[in-house]
């Protein structure tokens, strides 16, 4: 006889449902997008067979949709069919789908859908990705030209569930951009094949961090204080910024010897690490006392705080403004974990990084 509660069993059953919801929103998702895919692929050959590609196309398309939308409803104008077409030309590398992939394409999708299946697609031109993110998603995707940013946005919506709306705001912040500024050529290219990649404190780090979300910029002037304010006020965007794996542990952590008090504006941790991450919010320019006294706090928690199984502690400076000879010459040569990075209260343009890509400081080579 089960022993489990009324309670117990409704929110074992409302888990279970929770859980089905959701795989099923990820079939249909990766049906809908994959059923796209092959639309696009079938319009891209019968143009190739038109006498003239241009005139051709124009009337296929219109024709086409006049015909679906007869038959299917809303959901396929010209406008749609053309975003199919691109979307296969876009992503119409060979490569292999998983078997789980490709049974779900004869899945039904809906209603509407009920007559695609897996016998009407070509096996030859299944498409070069699984699919996992919404059509929403890859609409915006196939508006990154460079294709290695683009497969970058890509693994990591997909790895961090981003919403459309954190997938544009990290396009928009240019995350590929600030990622890439430390990082050779090699690196560069494992970002499009893997993502972000944390296996040492550097990789943590971007400069500058963007924090437009915290609306400072109509402020012409504000204080340390405030600055962290708003930070915790808005910690769960905060810590998207941050990266993967950040947990937040303490405000305003109070550090004591010698009878002498001292305040870390934030301290987190990273679980990926394995370490304690302190960041100290400095408004103007950084001056050599700030490096020095992050570096105090790290020696602190690293001889007072951390476990014996945890890595060495990571301290990070956010200021408005920084002089790099000033940051190379405070710090040991071989410095890996006292970093200091410039942060952006407004959303910067793309040229923008662009030139700090190009810039001495920022030249990947």
């Amino acid at each position: 006889m089960s022993n489990l509660q009324p309670n117990d069993l409704f929110q074992n059953i409302s888990a279970l449902l929770d859980n089905a919801r959701k795989k099923m929103v990820v079939a249909v998702n990766q049906t809908m997008v994959i059923t796209y895919f092959e639309i696009g692929r079938m319009i891209v050959e019968d143009e190739q067979n038109g006498e003239n590609r241009a005139e051709y196309g124009k009337a296929l398309l219109e024709d086409l949709s006049t015909h679906l939308m007869e038959k299917f409803g809303k959901g396929f104008s010209v406008t749609n069919l053309k975003q199919m077409r691109q979307f296969y030309l876009s992503y119409s590398i060979p490569q292999t789908l998983s078997a789980e992939v490709k049974s779900s394409i004869g899945q039904t999708l809906s209603d509407e859908f009920q007559n695609v299946n897996k016998e009407n697609i070509s096996k030859e031109h299944f498409p070069a990705t699984n699919f996992n993110l919404s059509w929403s998603h890859y609409l915006k995707l196939m508006r990154i030209k460079d294709i290695n940013e683009r497969k970058f946005y890509e693994i990591e919506s997909f790895k961090n569930n981003w919403s459309l709306r954190e997938l544009q705001r990290q396009y928009d912040s240019a995350l590929y951009a600030r990622l890439s500024l430390s990082k050779n050529k090699e690196e560069v290219i494992q970002l499009s094949e893997k993502g972000q990649v944390v296996e040492k404190p550097k990789d943590l780090i971007k400069d500058p961090y963007v924090l437009e979300f915290l609306g400072l910029s109509e402020k012409p002037n504000y204080s340390e204080n405030e600055l962290e304010t708003e930070l915790i006020d808005k910690l769960e965007h905060f810590l998207l910024e941050l990266g993967t794996g950040f947990a937040f542990v303490a405000r305003q952590k109070r550090i004591t010897f010698d009878e002498k008090h001292f305040k870390i504006d934030l301290v987190f941790y990273n679980r990926i690490l394995k370490c304690f991450v302190l960041i100290d919010l400095k408004i103007g320019e950084l001056k050599h006392q700030d490096l020095g006294q992050m570096q105090m706090y790290v020696n602190f928690y690293d001889r007072e705080v951390k476990l014996n199984d945890e890595n060495k502690t990571i301290g990070i400076i956010l200021c408005q403004d920084k002089s790099e000879a000033l940051v190379r010459y405070t710090l040991p040569e071989d410095n890996e974990h006292v970093f200091a990075s410039k942060y952006l209260t407004v959303l910067p343009s793309k040229e923008d990084f662009i030139n700090i890509l190009n810039s001495d400081n920022g030249k990947i080579s």
